[in-house]
């Protein structure tokens, strides 16, 4: 599956004109260890977080690998009540990837994309598969998935 997964986020990449690099890495217990493999600031990771809605669809939520998801800040620019992280299986189901996979690039599923304000640069994100990282330009990369850009973190 991994193999197929790297094609199928640089296919997705290619289609909406991100540069992307891809870097072989040992697993990482933590952030902050993927971070220092790859030789960038935890900041500069970016993880791509699955969200349910309570109708059943899901949207992509990116965030500073230093910053926590802030659900009420979330919930207003979406404009629901409730949102929540789906199960390992659903979340699964609903992009393709496995967690510490997730990319909304190549996605089985294009869900819309909501991106922390703070992202900038050059960013490493997952690759869709495990020991991968994917380097990109985080205004290529927010330009090309139409992300909405907004303060949803803490």
């Amino acid at each position: 599956m991994g193999r197929v997964s790297l094609e199928r986020v640089q296919e997705d990449a290619d289609e909406r004109g991100i540069g992307i690099e891809f870097v072989a890495r040992p697993a990482a217990g933590s952030l902050e260890e993927a971070a220092a493999l790859v030789g960038v600031a935890p900041a500069d990771i970016v993880k791509s977080l699955v969200v349910k809605r309570s109708d059943g669809t899901f949207l992509f939520a990116l965030i500073p690998g230093d910053r926590q998801i802030a659900w009420p800040k979330l919930r207003a620019v979406v404009g629901v009540n409730k949102l929540q992280l789906p199960s390992a299986d659903a979340a699964l189901a609903a992009t393709g990837y496995e967690r510490g996979t997730i990319t909304p690039l190549g996605s089985t599923t294009a869900w819309p994309v909501f991106a922390d304000e703070r992202i900038a640069g050059r960013v490493a994100m997952g690759a869709g598969a495990h020991g991968y990282s994917a380097f990109v330009d985080a205004a290529e990369l927010l330009h090309g998935l139409d992300a909405t850009i907004v303060d949803i973190s803490d």
